[in-house]
């Protein structure tokens, strides 16, 4: 089992929201940025589609309160996942804050571009950090969970393929083959976890439904790990550790960003979380050499 996360949060310890505006809190509107038309449901309501015209009838107050609104729905919970409305008048206040001091309009835009989705969900980013910037108690950061679904399983997975795959062993998968996306690793990798005596359970990431949100150049998108273990790291098998492994290929932006969000956030969050189980984070160069990585790992 795993959880099913839509971001993270940072728990914070006062409820009196200020803010500190840096560069990073900067956004800037221009020409470049500009499309003729786009669905933009998730900010405004029901789905529709927006020619620019549209965007310039709407009133900037409305920008500010709907991404105050944007901003309250995706950080501001507790642990239960209710959202904490009495919140919204400070982050609305901060919100119009930020509209007047950061946000840069170049020739022929508007602000209102601030409604369309993928300014939306950057502009509420760059709201919450700079909330989270100004509060000086301790800041714990916090998975938020999806909704409905918060905990997904490999118990029922069922698909077909024609890609090659690795009949697995059952004692330690219960996944009957590994899709194999290249030549070679993902069958070397399986069958190094088979090997490995510390290996309890192993499921490649494929159609299972687990994957960790990660943000890169504004847009928001879902990072698909490689395979997920359950092994002893030495706490004994009541106390199993759960470890994803990605097998890292060439060096990408794309990449970095993915792994830095894995290692940095979402294992970070999801242990603070304290009912998810013990998670950690591995990349492998070389599953030639998976074996001596992971127990080099567990040692440290």
């Amino acid at each position: 089992m795993f959880p099913r996360l839509t971001g993270y949060r940072y728990e914070l310890p006062c409820e009196k929201l200020k803010a500190v505006f840096t560069d990073e809190s900067r956004l800037v509107l221009s020409t470049l940025d500009i499309p003729t038309k786009t669905e933009n449901a998730p900010i405004v309501g029901e789905s529709t589609i927006l020619t620019l015209d549209d965007l310039k009838n709407r009133r900037v107050q409305e920008v500010a309160f709907l991404l105050a609104k944007l901003t309250l729905e995706k950080y501001f919970h507790d642990d239960d996942g209710n959202s904490k409305p009495w919140l919204f008048p400070q982050i609305l206040g901060i919100t119009r804050c930020w509209l007047d001091e950061c946000v840069v309009i170049k020739d022929n835009v508007f602000p209102q571009l601030l409604l369309l989705i993928q300014f939306a969900n950057d502009a509420a980013d760059r709201i919450y950090r700079a909330i989270v910037a100004a509060e000086s108690g301790d800041k714990t950061l916090k998975p938020i969970l999806y909704p409905y679904d918060s905990i997904g399983s490999t118990r029922y997975v069922d698909f077909d393929t024609v890609r090659p795959t690795y009949k697995t062993d059952p004692d330690k998968c219960h996944i009957s083959h590994v899709v194999a996306d290249t030549e070679s690793w993902e069958q070397k990798m399986a069958q190094t976890l088979e090997e490995m005596k510390e290996v309890f359970a192993y499921a490649k990431n494929h159609n299972i439904g687990f994957s960790i949100p990660y943000t890169i150049n504004g847009q928001e998108k879902n990072y698909i790990p490689d395979f997920l273990v359950c092994l002893d790291d030495g706490a004994g098998k009541d106390d199993l550790l759960n470890l994803i492994i990605e097998v890292t290929g060439e060096k990408k932006k794309d990449k970095e960003a993915k792994v830095a969000t894995a290692r940095l956030l979402w294992v970070l969050a999801v242990n603070n979380h304290g009912g998810l189980g013990r998670w950690a984070f591995l990349e492998i160069d070389d599953p030639w050499n998976a074996k001596s990585m992971i127990r080099n790992f567990l040692k440290h």
